[in-house]
């Protein structure tokens, strides 16, 4: 079965990203895992540091530091559990009831591309524990994430606020289309108003497009608004979602025509850094 999957760290984020895969789990009825993975690069289970110690340095020297080294690999596994734990308790609390907890060593990019064909939704904080403290700052490793997933992903804030409503960025592009089809079949939105917004030239195309959205939402049930409006992307859209107080943007990852130019390269970061809510982001 497939299955949700919310990354934690030690970073700001983690409650938030829990409240929100609890919020997921529940709404589509699929299993939740927790998933905390050590950074080979943060810390390696073991090393050799010889190559690294100066010729005349102590023998003791060097057993002093791989016991260090050691020592921070334990902790910091230890510190895992600890917050699996948490996770596990706090998911309980919101009534998802058999959560699951996986930690493992190695590259979070690689470790959740292996695991991409048992996953529904990942769940991700928009900052992680190395990008503490910048207020404005992306996680390192999450445009990589988006990159390489194929499965729709959950970029969340820090604190966590359960959607009333949601914002379509919608551009008429097979990506975007394809989104609206996934929304209309799956049960994460129901019963919440859908907001299309479509930036750029109203005409008959835009048009025929929007109707076309509209009406695939509202036969799945939808309360649907669909709006176009001329400007730039990023802003337009901030803009709108602000005016109606929406609290989730939904935006199809890598899509094509405006959107794509928009999504490609250093303004994926750019969106990601100026959305205070929640982002989903659907391949």
């Amino acid at each position: 079965m497939h299955r949700v999957i919310a990354c934690i760290d030690g970073s700001a984020s983690a409650p938030a990203v829990c409240d929100y895969g609890a919020w997921a789990s529940l709404r589509l009825a699929a299993p939740l895992v927790f998933l905390h993975v050590l950074d080979k690069r943060q810390y390696p289970v073991a090393s050799d540091l010889s190559g690294n110690i100066g010729l005349g340095s102590r023998e003791q020297l060097l057993e002093e530091l791989a016991a260090l080294d050691e020592r921070r690999a334990k902790l910091a596994l230890e510190q895992g559990r600890i917050m699996l734990a948490a996770a596990l308790e706090r998911a309980q609390k919101a009534g998802v009831e058999t959560p699951v907890v996986r930690q493992r060593h190695g590259d979070l990019v690689e470790n959740l591309y292996e695991l991409e064909d048992k996953l529904r939704l990942l769940v991700i904080g928009r900052q992680g524990e190395s990008s503490a403290g910048a207020s404005a700052h992306v996680g390192s490793q999450l445009e990589s994430v988006i990159r390489l997933m194929h499965r729709p992903i959950l970029v969340t804030p820090t604190e966590f606020s359960a959607p009333k409503s949601a914002l379509v960025a919608f551009d008429g592009s097979p990506t975007t289309r394809k989104g609206v089809e996934m929304l209309a079949g799956s049960p994460l939105l129901k019963n919440l108003p859908i907001h299309l917004l479509t930036v750029g030239s109203e005409n008959d195309e835009t048009k025929a497009q929007m109707d076309w959205a509209k009406s695939v939402l509202s036969s799945a049930g939808f309360t649907v608004y669909g709006d176009i409006r001329n400007g730039d992307v990023e802003s337009t859209i901030h803009a709108y979602q602000k005016e109606k107080d929406i609290d989730l943007l939904v935006m199809g990852a890598y899509g094509h025509s405006r959107i794509r130019r928009f999504l490609v390269g250093s303004v994926t970061t750019q969106m990601l850094r100026t959305t205070t809510g929640a982002l989903l982001l659907l391949r």
